[in-house]
């Protein structure tokens, strides 16, 4: 506790329109290099940029998500720098007058809640993308000219579970809003952490060192920890002034490690000026009308209140629109809330996680997985019956019922078959009857047993232990 550490998240988002920013390019991911391109994203002369109004509605309506002030006037700026993947030699974005000012977003870390602020989101074009193979470097420009929305925290955030809760629940807003597919691996949402670190109660902000672009929540996580650690003992051996400078540093994720890049430029460095070839951004008046759906702090509360989840639960379901999608299908089927969430939440779920399989990608429906709920409330199936028929489902495309036939898991319910069973267990064993009428209580556990292992498992436990109460008592 000698230290604070203080933390400022920038997060790029690629906004999901069908073309780029400024001219008619398609944004789709993985074509062939530089074939989405044309004189405006290429940067040839004379070319001139013509702003989507589609990007302009999905930052709106990201700005009405976080309680945002949106400008009705914004200016678009040139931001210089020279890199192989900025065939222009600049950027266009939004330096002075951003679309989007002053938001807040709130987390829940150890089971506190805390506001973040959110100083901006500015809507700007993506750069290409350098290719490193062997000897050579190649520039594919058909990311360039995509539209990012780039979304700047306040410095807030006092830890990395901190940092990584605002990340997510951004992740989860972006997604909600249907903006952007948010999709880590392919870069449509990343992430540079300003990081700095100063002794505990100075007002004095320690130099800030600025990690550069981190596609993964582990990752970001761990640079964070590995750049906290390394100022403290900077601190620690007083060589703060000497092994911390202001600097752009990149993390290898190989190592776990963060290593120098380049010293950290300042906005004069950019030579930002407004771009002489857009006018300032007039948001159209309908644009302030737009309603948003249903955000995730919203459908928690609601989960909360209508299908009486614990407060865990539904933070869980609510975490990404396809798991509250697919769980809201199951209710609607029929499957008692808390059913579907135990079927879902750590059933499905915990099978997706281990094969690393989004639910998305589920190969398990939600109309199977809530039948198969179904045939449980019905003692078709046991709870561990439902598991194994769930187990087959993940790996073969079958229906529930088949599945239930091919397993020779449907239950016996008959209450008059599963008497006989039972009379039977009990005649077989007249010394631990003797023994459990003269007090001995936890034998009632071994009757059962022994009626589960004549039945093969299939004889319905509720059944079970309804007539043995009956003929023990």
């Amino acid at each position: 506790m000698k230290y604070e550490v203080v933390i400022g998240l920038e997060v790029h988002v690629q906004l999901n329109t069908k073309t780029k920013i400024f001219c008619s390019c398609a944004t789709s991911f993985g074509d062939t290099p530089n074939t989405n391109t044309c004189p405006v994203c290429l940067g040839l002369p004379g070319a001139l940029p013509v702003l989507n109004k589609e990007a302009v509605r999905k930052a709106v309506m990201f700005g009405k998500a976080v309680n945002a002030t949106i400008n009705k006037r914004s200016i678009f700026a040139r931001k210089n720098y020279f890199y192989p993947d900025l065939p222009k030699g600049y950027q266009i974005s939004q330096f002075e007058i951003p679309i989007v000012e002053h938001g807040e977003l709130f987390i829940e870390v150890d089971g506190k809640t805390k506001r973040i602020g959110i100083t901006r989101a500015h809507l700007e074009e993506d750069a290409g993308k350098n290719m490193h193979e062997g000897e050579y470097s190649k520039v594919d420009l058909n990311r360039a000219g995509t539209p990012l929305l780039e979304i700047v925290s306040e410095p807030d955030m006092r830890s990395s579970d901190e940092a990584i809760a605002y990340l997510k629940k951004l992740h989860a807003i972006v997604k909600y809003l249907g903006i952007s597919d948010a999709n880590m691996q392919e870069g449509s949402f990343r992430c540079d952490a300003n990081v700095s670190v100063r002794p505990m109660g100075q007002k004095e902000f320690g130099t800030r060192v600025e990690i550069k672009n981190i596609n993964s929540f582990r990752f970001i996580k761990q640079a964070i920890e590995y750049e906290i650690q390394r100022h403290i003992e900077a601190y620690e051996y007083d060589e703060y002034d000497k092994e911390v400078v202001q600097e752009t540093r990149l993390f290898d994720s190989k190592t776990g490690e963060t290593r120098s890049m380049r010293g950290k430029e300042e906005s004069a460095d950019y030579r930002y000026f407004p771009d002489p070839d857009l006018l300032p951004l007039d948001v159209p008046e309908e644009f302030f009308d737009i309603e948003i759906p249903e955000l995730p702090d919203e459908k928690k509360e609601r989960y909360i209140k209508e299908y009486k989840l614990k407060e865990y639960d539904a933070g869980v379901l609510t975490s990404e629109p396809a798991l509250a999608e697919f769980f809201e299908k199951m209710v609607s089927l029929g499957v008692e809330p808390n059913a579907a969430n135990r079927w879902l939440a750590i059933e499905l779920l915990g099978r997706l996680n281990k094969q690393n399989i989004s639910i998305e990608n589920s190969p398990v429906s939600a109309e199977k997985l809530a039948l198969i709920a179904i045939r449980e409330k019905e003692a078709v199936i046991s709870g561990a019956g439902g598991k194994k028929v769930l187990d087959l489902l993940m790996e073969e495309d079958i229906e529930v019922d088949a599945a239930i036939e091919k397993l020779g898991l449907k239950q016996i319910s008959d209450e008059g078959a599963i008497e006989k069973i039972v009379d039977e267990v009990l005649a077989a064993n007249e010394d631990k009857v003797a023994e459990y009428k003269a007090g001995k209580e936890k034998l009632f556990g071994f009757f059962v047993g022994q009626v589960m292992k004549a039945s093969r498992g299939k004889a319905n436990p509720q059944v079970v232990n309804k007539l043995l109460k009956s003929k023990l008592s």
